[in-house]
């Protein structure tokens, strides 16, 4: 007998995508403050003269988003005579219930970050419907398509979005993105395809040393990220350009999954323990830093 256990394949992604503040304990709601400056009269540059008795007053507003906490709960309950016989070939039960209720855990953390638990009105990062989103344009060959352009078209691309959020974002180079997820099947083709015959290198790392983005010395990644698929306007492959930093795009955890309770429950004949935690929602402080490329 193998002794192996051989558990579900299982792709969880959203640690390398998302920046996830930990710590708060049980909540209703996170909340960030937000503040935009002022300077009251009529000459913006500040500039008085020697007999000015009007000197302008900078001003400050500040205001407060709200973001959604949700709680996460499931109940491991291992049958003693269950878990006893499986003593007798080296198993046990409740590590085999812990394993699968922390992958769930996972999964549903993966389903929040990237779209969000929609049946709460809450989106992820690749189909908030408050995103700027545009359809990349066509390439020589008459289609938006990855795997009908050229490695230049493909290249004038991923600088197009980059561009456009460091242009939204008024030229800040913090607002510039330098992470780009895609769809499995056009990453697979970019990271295979030779950009010459001499297949020196492929598009992935010709695009990865020409971009914009590394131009500004700033550092560009490009992840797939499955979520992506047929995610765009009529369920096109979709790019995801946004800056990922902490201050930028962040996700709370505010309590990790931990056992909260365990109880005998005579009943059933089982150990049964209360497993949950609190996930916050996706929150996009500022969209300008975050655009997505649809029919790639």
């Amino acid at each position: 007998q193998d002794p192996r256990l051989l558990e579900p394949l299982s792709s969880l992604t959203a640690p390398r995508d998302i920046m996830m503040k930990s710590g708060g304990g049980w909540v209703s709601h996170t909340s960030n403050v937000f503040v935009e400056y002022a300077t009251t009269g009529n000459d913006e540059d500040s500039i008085i003269a020697g007999e000015t008795t009007n000197i302008p007053i900078s001003q400050a507003n500040l205001s407060k988003d709200i973001f959604k906490v949700f709680t996460f709960a499931e109940i491991l309950s291992a049958p003693i005579f269950d878990e006893m016989k499986l003593k007798q070939v080296g198993r046990s039960l409740t590590q085999i219930l812990d394993d699968g209720i922390r992958l769930n855990h996972g999964k549903i953390l993966d389903r929040n970050v990237y779209t969000g638990i929609t049946k709460t009105g809450v989106f992820g990062l690749v189909n908030n419907t408050a995103v700027t989103t545009g359809a990349v344009a066509n390439g020589a060959a008459g289609t938006p398509a990855w795997n009908t352009k050229t490695p230049t078209e493909i290249l004038k691309d991923i600088n197009l979005i980059i561009e456009q959020t460091w242009v939204a974002s008024e030229y800040d180079l913090t607002g510039m993105a330098n992470h780009i997820l895609i769809d499995p099947v056009n990453y697979a083709y970019i990271a295979s395809t030779p950009v010459t015959i001499a297949a020196t290198e492929t598009i992935l790392d010709f695009l990865l040393k020409h971009n914009i983005a590394k131009n500004q010395g700033r550092e560009l990644n490009i992840f797939p990220c499955r979520q992506c698929l047929g995610a765009g306007v009529g369920t096109t492959q979709r790019m995801v350009a946004y800056v990922n930093a902490e201050n930028r795009v962040n996700m709370d955890l505010t309590v990790p999954l931990s056992r909260v309770m365990t109880a005998p429950n005579v009943h059933s004949g089982a150990y049964e323990t209360l497993f949950a935690s609190q996930i916050g929602q996706v929150k996009m402080l500022f969209l300008q830093t975050i655009r997505y490329g649809d029919g790639i």
